[in-house]
């Protein structure tokens, strides 16, 4: 399937399994009359495939060492791009950050590295589902810098486009998604 067929595909996915309308608080507080849960698309067999080869696709020429973002919605797509990265031959390894430390056994905030394994010094993509004010992604970007990860820039699936662009410039992030919530209104 071509770049542009998958894509097409995927945005027909996300649009039954995964896009609403009604009233709404979102994360961040804010009140909307759409929503965006990605969850049935990233765990549904073709959505997760096309989100992941889309996603390598989208930075396989990054140099990324990791890819990762804030627990719940980072975690299957790191898994999958995971996955995916390794079939093409340039695997990026995952992880994900834990809203909160737990409060047992490691106690780490961040998931997924092997002992001796750290962030440090390595090229990191924050991966995050749906991106409104871009909150959720900078509390995964500032627990990677404080591991000393080098983020190079966050990627969202879809960007809801009510100021999470800003907020990552103002933050000196470079900023992609893969959809817009333009497309799906």
């Amino acid at each position: 399937m071509s770049k542009s067929a998958s894509r097409a595909r995927l945005a027909e996915i996300i649009r039954k399994r995964s896009f609403g309308r009604g009233e709404i608080t979102l994360a961040s507080g804010r009140k909307s009359d759409f929503y965006f849960n990605l969850k049935p698309t990233m765990l549904d067999p073709e959505g997760a495939t096309l989100l992941a080869e889309l996603t390598y696709e989208a930075l396989k020429d990054d140099g990324l060492d990791y890819v990762g973002g804030l627990e719940m919605g980072a975690v299957p797509l790191a898994g999958a791009i995971a996955q995916i990265s390794w079939i093409k031959g340039h695997p990026i390894a995952a992880f994900f950050v834990r809203k909160k430390p737990k409060e047992h056994g490691a106690r780490l905030a961040i998931e997924g590295l092997a002992k001796g394994e750290s962030l440090h010094g390595k090229r990191i993509v924050v991966v995050e589902d749906v991106t409104t004010t871009g909150g959720s992604a900078l509390k995964a970007v500032e627990a990677v810098r404080e591991a000393g990860g080098d983020v190079a820039l966050v990627l969202t699936m879809v960007d809801r486009e009510e100021g999470a662009s800003e907020a990552f410039a103002e933050a000196g992030l470079a900023f992609r998604a893969l959809y817009r919530a333009a497309e799906f209104l």
